[in-house]
């Protein structure tokens, strides 16, 4: 899979609660065990998502799906989150069991990272439709890895920003936290957009 292509996935993947958890817990007590705990059941949902695809994908694999498959579906997701971004932008106030994540347990974060990047509609339709798409250019799983890997970059950012820079890090995180539940919700749409043309054209082309 090219960058061009991952790179729109893992936005879809990482937007909206899944980004804002992985703040919240990059801010609580216990932050390093519960950024690692986050990560590691995102990793083991993503993961199990698309092997699963993929190995139902295989047996179909040899019926001519298109090359476009990918890139429609993909775009499904994207008008989907962007609806549901419009529709939650008056929301000021955070899902309530974010309440919680000032105080989580790492078990509570791996359970957290396994259902919210497994089973939120939008993570489960991108990870369902990469492993559907490599099952069907009969490509093997493995080129998965980047898509996977690069979508943990990013929940892992905010713990890796603060191990980085320390205080300076402690000081902005709130800050940031503070400032995207109040207008994640315009940045969202803009990007979300902006893939869904390049979705377009990748379809279209």
């Amino acid at each position: 899979m090219s960058f061009a292509e991952v790179l729109p996935l893992v936005f879809v993947m990482v937007a909206g609660p899944q980004i804002l958890s992985a703040i919240f817990l990059a801010t609580s007590e216990n932050w390093r065990r519960n950024s690692t705990a986050f990560v590691g059941g995102a990793a083991l949902s993503i993961s199990l998502v698309v092997g699963l695809a993929y190995a139902l994908g295989v047996g179909a694999a040899g019926q001519g799906a298109s090359n476009t498959t990918l890139s429609a579906i993909v775009l499904v997701a994207l008008l989907f989150a962007m609806v549901h971004t419009y529709r939650t932008r008056e929301e000021s106030e955070p899902p309530r069991w974010m309440g919680k994540l000032s105080a989580a347990t790492p078990r509570f974060s791996f359970r957290l990272g396994f259902l919210l990047m497994g089973f939120f509609p939008t993570d489960i339709l991108t990870s369902v439709a990469v492993g559907s798409y490599l099952a069907a250019r009969d490509a093997p799983l493995t080129d998965a890895v980047p898509f996977v890997l690069l979508t943990l970059f990013v929940l892992a950012l905010p713990s890796l920003v603060l191990v980085a820079f320390g205080e300076r890090a402690e000081t902005f995180l709130p800050k940031a936290r503070d400032w995207m539940n109040e207008n994640a919700w315009v940045v969202n749409e803009l990007v979300i957009v902006f893939f869904i043309l390049m979705s377009l054209n990748n379809l279209l082309g």
